[in-house]
């Protein structure tokens, strides 16, 4: 009797893709099986990023893919939720470069920003011309940006800010940052050129996470930006939480990729291996383990699925997503630790890609709201009680 071959996809939900997003799954996937996967691994235990795919990634039409004009694809929600799921089968380090770009720089600019701001940067930034970071975590303010200490002062026609970011995305190689700040009128976003005098970047090593990604840090001393790099309708806290919820969706899709990839790696490998006399899938303790990574991969898809029809019907909430980031990432992570056992000794060597999975999903289930704050968004909406404090 044949088994399951291919991705799991037990509901058949692929199925009821259109043909735009049929065809945006099949050039993602065929892009990541033929130009990262060959390299992952090596970027991976080096601490590097294939920056050379940037340009493809551009032309493929993924960079602020879910937005409408300036050179940006105007994709459907699903349709940006299937791409950041295939991206992340390759690595979650490919696809937080797509969600950074696209939901946390790109979105910001094209929901808050001028007209004139939204001509100038977004399609050199949908064609992976310009490059963004997204700097809102502070050294001692992650998830509390409400109280951040990066200060903006208005001096006429200019803003001077002062401050420092850490773990950020693309610092080191970013062309720009989304930069928040707090001011004497609240919070404030600023577009900034990372070459303007006074902000410095430095990437950060020593990563056993996400190692397939530029991760860093930067400073804003006395950085000088005229009011026209200010973001004129960002003008409360809200303004960068709506990017983090634009991000926490892309996840929410992403991390079933990663958790599809420890899955058909463990499959394909217990089938081939023989123990005893005959292959480790076919014992009792390997189908149950099976089945638990099936059902959790399936519960995941159905969210979001689920969360993609919400988009856009534009009925989401914040909770919404704080339930599917929550719930799928904590399964991804579970169905990478279960493959990465399944493989054995050889779970822990890098020709297999549980272990980077696994490590990588470490840093999924902290950044974009940890698993802690999300739960209690959830409780505040079962209770009516905010418990943040």
């Amino acid at each position: 009797m044949a088994g399951m071959e291919g991705t799991p996809d037990l509901f058949a939900l692929d199925a009821r893709l259109g043909d735009e997003e049929t065809m945006i799954r099949d050039t993602v996937r065929r892009f990541v099986d033929s130009e990262f996967l060959p390299v992952v691994a090596e970027h991976f235990e080096a601490g590097t990023f294939p920056e050379e795919l940037i340009p493809t990634i551009g032309e493929m039409g993924l960079f602020g893919m879910h937005l409408e004009g300036y050179g940006c694809a105007g994709a459907s929600a699903t349709a940006y939720g299937i791409a950041c799921r295939e991206l992340e089968r390759g690595d979650s380090g490919l696809r937080s470069l797509v969600s950074v770009q696209g939901s946390l720089c790109m979105f910001p600019i094209w929901r808050y920003g001028s007209t004139e701001q939204k001509e100038r940067y977004l399609p050199g930034m949908a064609a992976g011309e310009i490059i963004g970071c997204f700097g809102l975590t502070e050294p001692d303010h992650g998830s509390d940006p409400a109280n951040m200490s990066t200060r903006a002062v208005r001096r006429g026609d200019e803003w001077v800010l002062n401050g420092a970011k850490r773990w950020i995305t693309n610092a080191g190689i970013a062309d720009i940052a989304i930069v928040w700040a707090r001011s004497e009128e609240g919070m404030r976003g600023f577009i900034v050129p990372t070459d303007t005098p006074g902000f410095e970047a430095h990437r950060i090593h020593g990563k056993l996470s996400l190692r397939a990604s530029v991760t860093g840090e930067f400073y804003l001393d006395d950085v000088v930006v005229p009011e026209e790099n200010r973001l004129p309708d960002a003008l409360s806290i809200g303004a960068p939480l709506s990017c983090l919820s634009e991000a926490r969706y892309g996840i929410a899709f992403g991390v079933v990729g990663a958790a599809t990839a420890c899955f058909e790696s463990a499959r394909d490998y217990m089938l081939e291996r023989p123990q005893f006399g005959r292959p480790l899938a076919s014992f009792q303790i390997s189908q149950i383990k099976f089945a638990d990574m099936l059902t959790a991969i399936t519960n995941s898809q159905l969210q979001a699925f689920r969360l993609g029809e919400l988009k856009e019907a534009g009925e989401i909430r914040p909770v919404h997503i704080s339930m599917a980031k929550r719930h799928n990432v904590r399964a991804a992570i579970d169905v990478a630790r279960m493959a990465r056992a399944m493989l054995g000794a050889n779970g822990v060597s890098l020709e297999y890609p549980p272990i980077r999975h696994m490590a990588n999903l470490e840093s999924v289930l902290t950044y974009e709201g940890t698993e802690e704050i999300h739960g209690l968004i959830l409780g505040q909406e079962i209770t009516g009680i905010p418990a943040f404090r």
